[in-house]
């Protein structure tokens, strides 16, 4: 017996594996439709159950069985899912992840707020702080991105799985961390596009390390084969869950400028009060960048996770 989530967000059953398996048929249900077998506690993809692999891929051809999982070879791997051919819908991974938001929300808050806490700080160190951020963020966000992976595996997950990357593969993280943010920071200073689309590409390297434990070119790469494929939706899903600091990083940019503008348009010696007026609304723009950052990031990574979910079919199928 099974419980299933409809397209209207409600909660049916108990109900039969037959009836589900007649509701794929009509169109009702997909490979993505959240289910739970009975006296399980975790809501998965009915693409990841075994019994209902066959008429998902009659009614459903983008919903083949999923690649092997426990492949330890990354070619191996990013072949098996491109052969998937899976339809990526933006939109479903986008309202799991807001569901998944409003299940957690005091632990994906304070995990944000964490996270945050320690690039601010880090931020406020001359120099030795930004150079120790920009070594660490691989260890930080890989563990951060795990923390919400296993809560859409329906794993248990604390606030300390911040920190899990620096106990699970931390080298590999931190390269990973280091040779992403530089590379895309080259394409995006000698030209904008490659720099975008590297961002894009790469948006799964970290989880792969810590997920799958490749070391961090491997893992970049495989990110970055099969995100090419799903580049636009990956793109478009990033802008949509980050909008808010989008518009928010937009207007305080023209703000700035209209304030930064007349002091060095006008020539002859600095206005100090002026130079000191654009500072403090610098400050307070960037506190206000980082407090935004806090209650969207998130909702970004939930949604991102379910996505890597689904490209990747990770999730282990159910115990016979």
């Amino acid at each position: 017996m099974y419980k299933i989530i409809g397209a209207d967000r409600k909660e049916y059953g108990p109900v039969t594996a037959d009836l589900i398996n007649a509701w794929i048929l009509e169109g009702r249900a997909d490979g993505h439709t959240l289910a739970q077998a009975e006296g399980a506690g975790e809501w998965k993809p009915l693409a990841s159950f075994p019994e209902f692999v066959s008429v998902l891929a009659a009614k459903y051809p983008a919903y083949p069985a999923p690649p092997p999982i426990g492949s330890t070879d990354p070619a191996v791997l990013a072949e098996a899912v491109l052969a998937r051919n899976l339809d990526l819908k933006i939109g479903h991974c986008l309202g799991r992840g807001w569901m998944l938001l409003l299940n957690n929300l005091p632990l994906f808050l304070g995990a944000s707020l964490l996270l945050v806490s320690v690039r601010l700080g880090l931020g406020l160190v001359p120099f030795i702080g930004p150079v120790a951020y920009f070594v660490l963020f691989g260890a930080l966000y890989g563990g951060f991105y795990m923390m919400f992976l296993k809560r859409v595996r329906g794993e248990p997950g604390t606030i300390g799985d911040v920190f899990a990357g620096f106990s699970q593969n931390f080298v590999q993280l931190m390269l990973a961390g280091i040779v992403t943010k530089s590379l895309g920071f080259i394409g995006l200073l000698f030209c904008v596009l490659p720099g975008v689309y590297l961002a894009v590409a790469w948006k799964f390297s970290l989880v792969l390390v810590v997920d799958k434990r490749f070391e961090f070119w491997p893992a970049m790469e495989l990110s970055r084969k099969v995100i090419t494929r799903y580049w636009f939706h990956i793109l478009g899903m990033t802008i949509v869950a980050y909008l808010p600091l989008i518009l928010f990083v937009i207007y305080s940019g023209i703000h700035m400028f209209g304030i930064f503008f007349p002091i060095i348009s006008r020539g002859g010696p600095i206005d100090f009060s002026q130079f000191t007026k654009f500072m403090g609304v610098a400050l307070s723009f960037s506190l206000v960048q980082m407090l935004i950052l806090v209650f969207v990031l998130p909702f970004a990574c939930s949604s991102l996770m379910y996505a890597y979910e689904d490209i990747f079919g990770t999730r282990p199928a159910p115990a016979a």
